[in-house]
């Protein structure tokens, strides 16, 4: 059956707004184009075919498949435990089961080489016992720590669409004669699809563009090389041919999303309310989920925490000096917060206009808003200093500046949270409006902006969740003496400053649990 539409051709100031959008976030790809023109042609083929190239690529591509593929398997049962079981302690394991996304992936990559790596806590202990153990490092370490911290990418647009999803087509599934687990696998699972392609897609392009993590844990990626031609070699147009790679890697993951999604209506089109769903009473497994759960939080808040936790313990009692500036934690709130909104409301006109008049169009516009997500933020901030400079640097190092690369940097997060909403809700609605004379900008207030706010809500708790911890961007676009948490963070580790720099973690952390927490409870959860 193919996608919903209104009916109607998409209103002129919805286009145009989607379009600034999408040319604003393609604005790197246009930095990139123009740095590896500066290479020449041969150069550039060169570089491409080279076996060390497609070495490194194979091995990203490998990474993210495994990363976005564990994390789907963490998300969709956790997402489902939350909200259609009677699990004990439910508002507290809906908070922590996406505190990782809080935890950056230099504290998350250290944290695990010292407590998994080479002389670290585990090792010591094996190696008491006479047990080898050859550490967390290379690929599987990098699996393990980014599947960690990335999978609430998917856990928060499948938990938002089974809180959307109505139950009537699971009930009458089951009056049929489905068991519970052939209704799951037949109606609910293939209508959280699309929560699940656009989480596992933020997976992958999280994946794709991490530096620090894959560093620590000793895995040669494609974001690595681009990093060593930027920082060590200083070239810039061979770093924006592997940009471009990186970009060609990234439609084609746009291209298995927009399969995976597929064209199916997931909306309610029969008449009635939509009720709650029935909670599944979970009997002697309640427990054995709270392990699982539990288990989960330890190995991804935990250890980080933890750790972290260990350095201010062993600092404080070789007498280091810790101070919690809280006006560097009032800058990271609030840019992150600005972020958040910017980023959302930006989100709302390629969303709608890609779901809800498909379109040649429309699949350009969204695909091009997934552009700036894969690349590095070192990429990103260079491609706004370039422009910046030409455009008279009366922007460079501002707020501006800052919230716009951020805007870049984490559209599709926004997109695809507010687009996994829309494609439950009916688009019959909006044609009833538009039959009794709303205008598009009334419809679009009065009843698609209610029906879709658990995505924007979701979409504004990623971004700003991921710009708390965001440092390449953050420290090339800053206004100078602006300083934030993980730029207190990276200065500090980056001197090997361990216990001056849990303070500055552990304070992340905080904060961005407390904003995540509020942001949920605003979200309206069905318990």
């Amino acid at each position: 059956m193919r996608r919903p539409r209104l009916g109607y051709r998409p209103p002129l100031p919805l286009v145009a707004a989607a379009v600034i959008v999408a040319l604003s976030a393609a604005l790197p790809l246009v930095y990139l184009v123009i740095r590896a023109a500066e290479a020449g042609g041969p150069a550039v083929w060169q570089l491409v075919s080279r076996p060390r190239t497609l070495q490194l690529l194979c091995n990203t591509l490998l990474l993210a498949l495994a990363v976005s593929s564990s994390a789907t398997v963490i998300a969709v049962p956790t997402a489902w435990l939350l909200v259609r079981t009677d699990l004990p302690w439910k508002p507290f394991w809906s908070v922590a089961t996406v505190v990782p996304l809080t935890i950056p992936s230099l504290v998350g990559g250290y944290a695990f080489v010292a407590a998994l790596g080479s002389g670290g806590i585990v090792h010591q202990w094996l190696s008491r016992w006479g047990i080898g153990f050859s550490g967390v490092y290379g690929a599987w370490g990098a699996w393990l720590v980014l599947t960690l911290l990335s999978y609430p990418y998917v856990l928060l647009p499948v938990r938002s669409t089974l809180q959307s999803l109505d139950p009537a087509v699971e009930e009458a599934a089951m009056s049929l004669g489905r068991s519970p687990a052939g209704v799951f696998w037949h109606v609910t699972l293939p209508a959280l699809r699309p929560a699940i392609a656009s989480g596992a897609l933020l997976v992958s392009l999280y994946t794709l563009s991490d530096f620090a993590a894959v560093s620590l844990l000793q895995f040669d990626s494609f974001t690595r090389a681009i990093y060593v031609q930027y920082q060590a070699s200083f070239n810039r147009s061979h770093a924006a041919v592997l940009g471009l790679v990186l970009v060609a890697l990234t439609t084609l993951l746009l291209g298995v999303d927009s399969r995976l999604r597929g064209n199916k209506r997931l909306d309610r089109t029969g008449p009635g309310g939509k009720r709650k769903a029935a909670l599944v009473k979970l009997g002697k497994w309640r427990w054995l989920a709270v392990i699982a759960l539990g288990l989960l939080v330890l190995a991804a808040v935990g250890l980080p925490v933890g750790v972290s936790a260990a350095w201010l313990v062993r600092g404080l009692a070789h007498g280091e000096r810790v101070v919690v500036d809280l006006g560097i934690a009032a800058n990271s709130f609030l840019v992150s917060l600005g972020a958040a909104a910017l980023t959302a409301i930006a989100a709302l006109p390629v969303a709608l206009l890609a779901a809800r008049y498909p379109s040649r169009l429309s699949r350009i516009i969204e695909r091009a808003s997934y552009i700036g997500y894969a690349l590095p933020g070192i990429v990103v901030a260079l491609s706004l200093v370039f422009f910046g400079a030409r455009a008279g640097g009366l922007l460079y190092q501002t707020i501006a500046m800052l919230l716009f690369a951020y805007l870049v940097l984490f559209l599709p997060q926004a997109v695809g949270a507010i687009s996994a909403n829309l494609a439950l809700a009916s688009p019959n609605l909006e044609n009833v409006a538009r039959s009794l004379g709303y205008t598009p900008w009334r419809v679009f207030w009065r009843v698609t902006l209610p029906l879709i706010t658990p995505g924007v809500i979701s979409a504004g708790a990623l971004v700003f969740l991921t710009a708390m911890k965001e440092l390449p961007a953050t420290l090339l676009l800053s206004p100078i003496g602006f300083r934030t948490l993980t730029t207190s963070l990276w200065g500090a580790v980056s001197e090997a400053f361990y216990a001056r720099a849990a303070a500055p973690a552990l304070l992340l952390v905080g904060i961005s649990s407390l904003s995540l927490f509020i942001l949920l409870r605003n979200e309206g959860m069905r318990r």
